[in-house]
């Protein structure tokens, strides 16, 4: 939390244990092929989805990254 009160809006630079805490946030990443709730995420929760995403063992191809950060972008989480 920000001073004031205010959050920093989710994007594909945040870290899974950020994006973990918002439901509307796990199901976007989830539809774009990175399952947030697959139990060895544990493991990289400090990581960005965007780090995540350029793992080769996650099968993301360049096209549903660039998808899931628009996505996660303009969700405005």
């Amino acid at each position: 939390m920000l001073e004031g009160g205010y959050t920093m809006a989710l994007t594909f630079d945040s870290s899974v244990k950020e994006l973990l805490k918002s439901p509307e946030a796990v199901e976007i990443c989830k539809k774009h092929g990175m399952d947030l709730t697959d139990k060895r995420i544990k493991i990289v929760k400090g990581w960005s989805a965007r780090k995540l995403a350029e793992l080769p063992g996650t099968g993301m191809s360049e096209e549903q990254a660039k998808a899931l950060e628009e996505e996660l972008n303009a969700a405005n989480l």
